[in-house]
C-alpha cells in the first residue's frame, strides 16, 4: 500500500549504521580545527537526453530548497516508539520533543531505527507509517541494521537467521540469496525500506574484535560470491541493500567505535583482499555503499578516515569502480570518525569526500548547520549538493517509493514476520 505525497493539492513527482552499537547521538564535540576552505570542481553534465526516471527525479530535486536538500543527506537515530512520542531525549539532542517534529524542523531524509524503538510489529508498523506522514515533501528512506546473527536490531519481531559466517560455511550462494529475500521481506513488512547489510567485509584477522563472523568469509572471491548472492536477494524482496564497510574493515585489530584503525595493506593487496567483495556488490547492483572510518595509508596518505577521504570514496569507489549509487557514512558518532576534527567538520569533510547519507551525526543541529553554512559559502557547491540528493532520490525511485510513500500494514506484517517458509529456511541456513 502507497501514500501519495503532496504540497498545496498538487502531487509532488518524485522520482544509511554499522552495526557495532549505538553510539551517543548527543555527546559534546571533539572540537578540531578545520581546514581551510576547498571548492568541489568535479562535474557530471549528462551527454544524452534523461530518462523518464532521470526527468522525474530533476522535478523532485527543483521543488526543493536548500535547506531541504541539506536535510535530505542526514539519517539520524530518533527516540520514541510512535511519530508523536514526546522523549527527553529528542528534546536535550534535536530540541524538538517528537520524532515528527524532528523529521519537519530538520527536512531529514531518513531514520535509522534501533532496538529502543521496537515493542510489537504493530507498534513498528505504526512508528514507520506514522515518521513517513512526518515527512511532507519527500518520502523518508528507513533504514536498520539487520544483518543477522550479532547484529540484529529487529530481532525481537524477526526470523531468527544465522548470520553470515555461518550462511559462508555452507558456501551455497542460493542459500544467501533466500535468507536475504526472507529478510528484507520481513523489514518492507515493518515499513523499513534500507537494510544497512550485508557485510562486504573480508574476515582476514582472527583478532578483529567488530568484523569476525559478521563477515561471509576469509576467502575473497567465496565472500564475493555470497555478498552478491545477498544483494539480489534483498532486491528481488524491493528493499535497498548496503555493502559495508568500504574500502574493506577485515583486517583490523581496532574497534572504530572507539578508536581509529589503521589497515596497511598496499593497493595490490586492497584489490586482491579487500576489494572483491565490493566489485561484486556493485556489479549486483547494490544500491548503497557504506564508509569505513579506517586510515588506510597506502590508499590515502593524508591520515583521514576513509569516510573523509576523496581519494578512497570518489577516486577509488566512484571513478575506479564505477560506482554510481549512494555512498552511505558509517555512523558519525564513532570515535573513528571524529578524531581529528569536530562533528561540524566531520559532516562537512564527508560530503566533500564524496559521501551522500550521512548517517548517525554525533550532533544533528551543529552537523546540520555546518553542511548548510558550507553550502551558502561555496564551500559545498551547490552541484555537489544535487548531486548527492540526486543519487539519493534515484534510490527511492528504483525501490518504488518515491512518488507515493509505503504504507505498511499490521495484518500484513503478522503473516510474513516469523512465517513458516521463513522458519523453515532458517532451519536449513543452520538457525
Amino acid at each position: 500500500m502507497l501514500r501519495r505525497i503532496g504540497t498545496t493539492g498538487l502531487l509532488v513527482i518524485a522520482l544509511t549504521a554499522c552495526g557495532g552499537g549505538g553510539g551517543t547521538a548527543g555527546a559534546e564535540p571533539t572540537g578540531g580545527k578545520a581546514a581551510p576552505p576547498a571548492r568541489t570542481t568535479t562535474s557530471a553534465v549528462p551527454s544524452a537526453a534523461p530518462t523518464p526516471a532521470q526527468s522525474e527525479v530533476q522535478r523532485v530535486l527543483g521543488r526543493l530548497t536548500t535547506e531541504e536538500k541539506v536535510g535530505q543527506l542526514f539519517m539520524p537515530v530518533l527516540y520514541g516508539t510512535t511519530a508523536g512520542s514526546a522523549s527527553g531525549e529528542n528534546q536535550a539532542r534535536y530540541s524538538a520533543r517528537t520524532p515528527a517534529k524532528v523529521i519537519a524542523k530538520y527536512h531529514l531524509g531518513g531514520v535509522i531505527l534501533f532496538p529502543h524503538n521496537v515493542k510489537s510489529a504493530s507498534q513498528v508498523v505504526g512508528l514507520t507509517n506514522g515518521l513517513q506522514r512526518a515527512s511532507a515533501k519527500v518520502p523518508l528512506i528507513i533504514g536498520t541494521d539487520q544483518e543477522n546473527g550479532l547484529v540484529s536490531r529487529m530481532s525481537a519481531l524477526m526470523t531468527k537467521f544465522p548470520g553470515a559466517g555461518d550462511i559462508g560455511d555452507t558456501k551455497d550462494t542460493g542459500l544467501a540469496r533466500q535468507v536475504a529475500k526472507a529478510t528484507g521481506e520481513e523489514l518492507r513488512a515493518l515499513g523499513v525500506n534500507l537494510d544497512f547489510a550485508p557485510v562486504a567485509d573480508v574476515n582476514v584477522n582472527p583478532r578483529n574484535p567488530v568484523i569476525g563472523r559478521r563477515a561471509y568469509d576469509d576467502d575473497p572471491k567465496r565472500a564475493a560470491k555470497m555478498v552478491a548472492a545477498a544483494v539480489k536477494g534483498f532486491g528481488e524482496a524491493k528493499i535497498a541493500a548496503t555493502a559495508k564497510h568500504f574500502p574493506g574493515h577485515g583486517d583490523t585489530s581496532v574497534d572504530s567505535h572507539t578508536g581509529l584503525p589503521i589497515i596497511k595493506h598496499t593497493k595490490a593487496q586492497w584489490e586482491r583482499l579487500d576489494a572483491p567483495p565490493f566489485k561484486a556488490a556493485i556489479d549486483a547492483g547494490v544500491d548503497a555503499v557504506m564508509s569505513a572510518h579506517i586510515v588506510f595509508p597506502k590508499l590515502d596518505p593524508s591520515g583521514d578516515p576513509a569516510t573523509l577521504s576523496k581519494p578512497i570514496l570518489t577516486g577509488l569507489l566512484r571513478e575506479k569502480l564505477g560506482f554510481k549509487g549512494v555512498i552511505s557514512t558509517d555512523a558519525l558518532n564513532m570515535a573513528g570518525a571524529r578524531k581529528k576534527y569536530d562533528d561540524g567538520e566531520v559532516a562537512v569533510r564527508a560530503v566533500l569526500a564524496g559521501a551522500d547519507l550521512l548517517l548517525m551525526p554525533n550532533d544533528l543541529p551543529k552537523a546540520y548547520k555546518a553542511v548548510l553554512a558550507a553550502v551558502k559559502s561555496g564551500r559545498i557547491s551547490e552541484q555537489r549538493l544535487d548531486q548527492s540528493v540526486t543519487r539519493l532520490l534515484t534510490l527511492r525511485h528504483k525501490r518504488g517509493f518515491l512518488t507515493e510513500a509505503p504504507v505498511a500494514s499490521a495484518a500484513k506484517a503478522f503473516d510474513v514476520l516469523r512465517s513458516s517458509a521463513h522458519r523453515k529456511l532458517a532451519a536449513k541456513a543452520g538457525g
